[in-house]
């Protein structure tokens, strides 16, 4: 069995994602590829394309929202969108490379390559099965447009949102978002702390910045240090951003209760040794630090999939959701200190978020190859 992966650098969540059904795959001995799906038109293309995307969800939040909500005027029943149009442009190529290669599974994380996949089963002959992951708590917009032989997505609550939206119920497989087997096989906040050199009696407080920054960082910062007591620890996970680095590192020889946390691969061990998570709430990070049970405030999110994985997570009593700043700070802060409330909250996390998603997904799969032999 040889499985195509697909995906697109408009935030990492996508990239996450497919990886992380790659890695569930390669577990199994199956074959397994990653492409970046808009390169097949150009690599000037997939980079123009995907750095707008992100420029636009993180300096104009409020632009990009009006267009997604707008993106559901665009499509019908009888008139394809522009982005489906320009999805067409590479998918001969795609197709191409598909039949030369000889795959026999293509599951795409974003719904671009999607369209480009459905017009090739509809179009083109590729004797490849095509497969749909959504990556976030709600029917993307342009999904409608997509046609896979299944579509994965998050929760068996979302399968009236997709039928609504013209997808086939019989195709809708709710086996959640995949994410990393290290985020499944962890360890205990004890020994993750150990690891980090954190006392048992810390207050931690870990702020997530995502892939496309965290405009609200500082204000939510500096409010903990205010607030919060002697043992509290503010760690800020800074990923590559440099000057977000030099600004945490100026409030820390302030106060050295401030840490900033470069770039790193142990992610889930800083999830594990803290008492509450602060993030945007990203598809992928809320459903990570679920897997993990970790205490969760999210906040500032992008207008559209992200404001519905707020609302999803606020809905199932698996976060609080607040507007502001402030508000993350002094939410955070009232959760690391009332332990029934977090223990209710990672309580409804551990039973309504599927963490062994990408182990689902590659039995599905696999099993679709095996009648199909």
């Amino acid at each position: 069995m040889k499985v195509l992966m697909l995906s697109c650098n408009t935030g990492q969540g996508h990239n996450t994602a497919a990886r992380a059904v790659m890695e569930a795959f390669e577990q199994r001995g199956v074959e397994c590829e990653l492409r970046d799906a808009l390169a097949f038109s150009s690599e000037l293309t997939s980079k123009v394309v995907s750095e707008t995307y992100v420029r636009m969800a993180n300096d104009a939040p409020g632009f990009f929202g009006k267009l997604y909500h707008a993106s559901d005027l665009i499509t019908n029943s009888y008139v394809k969108s522009p982005v489906y149009a320009a999805n067409l442009t590479y998918a001969r190529k795609l197709g191409k490379y598909i039949r030369e290669n000889g795959f026999d599974a293509v599951i795409t994380t974003h719904v671009f390559p999607a369209q480009a996949l459905g017009h090739l089963s509809k179009h083109e002959h590729i004797d490849a099965k095509t497969y749909f992951i959504a990556t976030d708590y709600t029917c993307h917009p342009f999904t409608d447009e997509v046609v896979a032989d299944r579509y994965f997505i998050a929760h068996a609550d979302l399968i009236g949102e997709y039928v609504s939206r013209g997808l086939p119920r019989e195709r809708l497989c709710p086996t959640g978002i995949p994410v990393f087997r290290k985020f499944i096989e962890h360890v205990s906040k004890e020994e993750a702390r150990e690891r980090l050199g954190i006392g048992p009696e810390a207050k931690v407080f870990l702020i997530m910045t995502g892939s496309m920054g965290f405009g609200e960082t500082i204000p939510t910062v500096e409010t903990i240090m205010k607030g919060g007591s002697e043992k509290s620890l503010i760690y800020i996970m800074t990923g590559r951003n440099e000057e977000m680095k030099q600004e945490i590192d100026r409030l820390s020889e302030k106060d050295p209760r401030v840490i900033a946390v470069p770039f790193t691969t142990e992610v889930p061990l800083y999830m594990s040794a803290a008492d509450v998570l602060m993030t945007k709430p990203g598809g992928l990070t809320t459903t990570e630090a679920a897997a993990l049970n970790i205490p969760l405030v999210l906040s500032a999110p992008i207008p559209g999939c992200e404001t519905a994985n707020a609302n999803f997570f606020e809905e199932k009593r698996m976060a609080v959701c607040v507007r502001d700043a402030e508000a993350a700070a002094h939410a955070a802060m009232w959760l690391a200190a009332d332990e029934d409330k977090s223990v209710r909250m990672t309580a409804a996390q551990a039973r309504i978020v599927n963490a062994e998603a990408a182990r689902d997904i590659c039995d599905i799969v696999m099993g679709d190859q095996e009648q199909q032999r």
